[in-house]
């Protein structure tokens, strides 16, 4: 028993990251947002500017409070915001689609039906220390048309903290806490979309030059309405080693844990930039959020350049939920 468990302290020291290496990272502010640097390179973006629509595009597509870009170690963008198919698709965002909320349906995804939306509402806290930094963020998750008048529907604090792994890899902590301050609640409606975390990779990526792999061994033309505790995305990029990509884990202490993912499928989505990932808790049920009830989500990325493998995406799960 006592080797098990020297064993299993060995293991869990050997896979958390390495933040002895040289490289900080740091916060910078701009009038669009706050910067996460690694070193001199920006490698997060988190936007509390609203971001304007093109010329000729509905106005109500604009928006703020999402991460972009979001890049890997040595520049390369992952993250693409207002797609010509989907303007509001926003980089890495967690929007909840369906809602229902005294009886009528609200959705704050989808922007342009003008029934709720979700925005940066203010700055709470930001750490630098140790080399790593951390902010946390209130978002308002808006009714749009309740009877008296546009309301609070959700409030959210959404903590990204971000850390150096080593030379070709960082990771960046997810973080969102939500309650509603409505005295009967909000019920997130059973849906293939909504909430999680959401990623809308870069336009470069096509299913000729991008692969996904989830924990449990689906790629893109499996994965979509499965359930896992990772998934791996990586493809074509002009670093140096050619290639480039994002883990997404999923805590165990999460709603719908192993949740469900939305993966947009190939032969539906099968033009280059098409390529979106999502974990979606209510996918299979609905989730009654409950007046002054915290509510809790998690999620870990880890950011890279080169490849990485499905046994050292399970070893970084491992780490993050221990």
């Amino acid at each position: 028993m006592i080797i098990k468990r020297i064993f299993l302290l060995a293991f869990v020291l050997l896979s958390l990251p390495s933040i002895g290496f040289s490289q900080k990272v740091t916060l910078e502010e701009t009038e669009k947002g706050i910067d996460f640097m690694l070193g001199d390179q920006r490698v997060l973006t988190y936007q509390t500017a609203i971001e304007p629509v093109p010329e000729g595009v509905q106005s109500d597509y604009a928006k703020s409070g999402f991460i972009h870009p979001l890049a890997s170690p040595s520049g390369e963008v992952l993250t693409r915001i207002q797609p010509k198919d989907h303007y509001h698709h926003y980089g890495i965002w967690g929007p909840w689609t369906r809602a229902s909320i005294g009886g009528r349906e609200v959705d704050f995804w989808n922007l342009a039906d003008k029934k709720g939306r979700v925005d940066f509402d203010q700055v709470i806290a930001k750490k630098e220390a140790g080399g790593v930094a951390e902010i946390t963020v209130r978002q308002k998750h808006l009714d749009l048309k309740a009877p008296e008048s546009e309301r609070l529907a959700i409030s959210e604090d959404l903590t990204i903290k971000v850390m150096p792994v080593d030379k070709n890899r960082y990771l960046v902590d997810y973080t969102s806490n939500f309650t509603t301050p409505l005295k009967d609640g909000v019920l997130l409606d059973a849906y293939r979309y909504g909430g999680g975390l959401g990623f809308r990779a870069t336009e470069v990526w096509g299913s000729d030059n991008s692969t996904v792999l989830t924990s449990e061994g689906k790629d893109r033309k499996t994965a979509d309405g499965t359930d896992a505790k990772w998934v791996l995305i990586q493809g074509e990029s002009s670093a140096p080693e050619g290639k480039s990509g994002i883990l997404i884990l999923c805590h165990n202490t999460n709603k719908a844990f192993p949740e469900p993912l939305r993966v947009w499928p190939e032969e539906n989505y099968n033009r280059k930039g098409n390529l979106f990932v999502e974990f979606t808790p209510i996918r299979h049920e609905s989730w009654e959020i409950l007046p002054n009830k915290r509510h809790t989500l998690k999620y870990r990325m880890i950011v890279f350049d080169g490849d990485l493998s499905a046994d050292e995406a399970e070893n970084y799960w491992r780490a993050f939920v221990k």
